[in-house]
């Protein structure tokens, strides 16, 4: 599956302007750890950072999300390594994080809609955002408040990235996207 093809995908599923948002920042920082730890497979990694949460419009409950949505990625003959990272975004599934991809999926999904969040509240958006900025309003637990700060820092353990040039990598993403992304 190329990224338009998931784009069409995720589109199909997904009425939510912020819920596409969210799956393209998570699928620009996904591109940016491709291009670091598997440059062959960069298409790959966007396609799981585009779907790892179509589903969740329709399907949003624990029971139902990501399952619905693996479900459907199967029937179309989708790779496991992209099935078993999105499965493993969502701790509660118990699927082990066991490839690059999973674990950088796992570690820029909650840190991707924090960035977003930290965006909409500065004049200047994404432009001059320093990890400095989010690690301060990472510490504000009232900021933000669904975002679930745990799985950030057992993202970037897991990853075993330096926080600050986690949270840069994924910030120079987003700003690369910045148009696509409202940002």
């Amino acid at each position: 599956m190329t990224p338009d093809q998931a784009r069409a995908l995720m589109n199909e599923w997904t009425q939510s302007p912020a819920l596409r948002i969210h799956m393209e920042s998570v699928a620009a920082c996904m591109s940016a750890y491709a291009d670091r730890l598997a440059p062959d497979e960069r298409d790959r990694w966007i396609v799981t950072g585009l779907l790892h949460d179509f589903d969740y419009e329709r399907h949003p409950t624990a029971e139902e999300h990501p399952y619905v949505g693996v479900a459907h990625l199967e029937s179309i003959g989708m790779d496991r390594d992209i099935i078993d990272a999105v499965l493993g975004h969502a701790d509660y599934t118990g699927v082990a994080r066991e490839t690059p991809m999973a674990k950088a999926l796992f570690a820029v999904d909650e840190l991707a809609g924090f960035i977003v969040a930290c965006c909409k509240v500065r004049p200047t958006g994404i432009s001059d955002l320093k990890p400095k900025s989010v690690r301060k309003k990472l510490k504000d637990k009232s900021f933000a408040a669904a975002v679930n700060r745990d799985e950030i820092r057992q993202g970037i353990e897991q990853l075993g990235v330096d926080e600050g040039e986690h949270i840069q990598t994924c910030i120079d993403a987003m700003r690369a996207e910045a148009e696509r992304l409202g940002l």
